[in-house]
């Protein structure tokens, strides 16, 4: 289903977009439908990278601690 809605475009980027969507031979609207799907698309991505990045470093410094922790034991072990 959709929706009809009203938007402002910048003059520049409406030129732009007219001169694409007629190279292309689409219509204004799936251009403009497709560029959304993209955008949001990479918005999505960007979030999901972000949340790995912390995730991986929670986990790196949990790791390093594990680390220590073994390094520890192991000083305990050869003092013996």
């Amino acid at each position: 289903m959709s929706k009809l809605i009203s938007v402002k475009i910048d003059e520049k980027v409406l030129e732009e977009t007219d001169e694409m969507v007629k190279n292309l031979n689409i219509s204004r609207n799936k251009f403009v439908n497709e560029a959304i799907l993209e955008y949001t698309k990479m918005k999505k991505r960007a979030a999901l990278e972000q949340q790995i990045r912390i995730a991986s470093f929670i986990v790196r410094e949990s790791g390093m601690e594990v680390f220590k922790e073994f390094e520890a034991l192991e000083d305990d072990y050869e003092s013996i």
